[in-house]
């Protein structure tokens, strides 16, 4: 059985509507709670699949959380070895950093709520064609963004902020958006997340909730499809 190592840095930020893929396509998930515990990090290369997940953390942060580095680390070993690699939210700022771009709080302040992303020509061309605005809005919950790193191929944008989404070599992946979210999974960012909420003007539980009831159900299907084209193109 393949497995793929999943690096969750807060527990309500998980796979989401990406676990029934991996069950379909034959994965043994296991888990890695950061900060837990230190990072098997020869496991870690071995696995046929890493995911590294969101989290209300910076990469420039790593004196307070000094597990990042290590994370860091792996992300560049796995892209040097063009191993399949997915980043989401702080994950693709993890991927950045690992190819030597710099991270830091984006200048047109946070970007939160549901909106469609602009593919790419190459962007188009590949599996994120599931996620193209024509079928779905995806979820944005960041504030941090961060320079295209060098070997990157740009894939998509929004009006905020033009680093979105990367691919590096055949088989890395990183995604300033969360395309694996769903709105049952959602009420618990809105309890884990309520200080940010409170504090991010304009910005409510009552506001994303209704976002989400209108723009959840198109991601619950086109999310799983993405990730299901991703998986079967960098498995092959």
């Amino acid at each position: 059985m393949k497995t793929v190592l999943v690096i969750r840095h807060v527990a309500f930020e998980d796979l989401g509507s990406f676990v029934a893929v991996l069950d379909s396509t034959g994965y043994r998930v296991e888990w890695h709670e950061a900060g837990m515990s230190p990072l098997r990090r020869e496991a870690a290369a071995q696995a046929d699949l890493v995911v590294i997940l969101g989290g209300p953390i910076g990469v420039y942060e790593q004196a307070d959380y000094p597990f990042l580095a290590d994370e860091i680390d792996l992300a560049r070993e796995r892209m040097d070895a063009d191993a399949p690699t997915l980043g989401i939210c702080l994950g693709s700022q993890i991927m950045a950093a690992a190819l030597g771009s710099t991270v830091y709080p984006g200048a047109q302040g946070k970007e939160i709520g549901w909106s469609p992303i602009a593919l790419t020509d190459q962007g188009a061309s590949g599996p994120l064609a599931e996620l193209h605005a024509s079928r779905t809005q995806v979820l944005h919950w960041h504030g941090d963004t961060f320079d295209l790193p060098p070997k990157a191929k740009l894939l998509a944008s929004t009006e905020r902020y033009q680093n979105q989404a990367f691919s590096v070599g055949k088989r890395g992946l990183a995604l300033q958006f969360h395309p694996e979210v769903t709105a049952a999974g959602l009420e618990r960012w809105f309890v884990g997340h309520t200080l940010e909420i409170a504090t991010t003007p304009g910005l409510s539980v009552a506001k994303l909730r209704d976002q989400s009831a209108a723009a959840a159900a198109s991601l619950a299907e086109c999310g799983p499809k993405f990730f299901a084209a991703w998986l079967g193109a960098v498995s092959s």
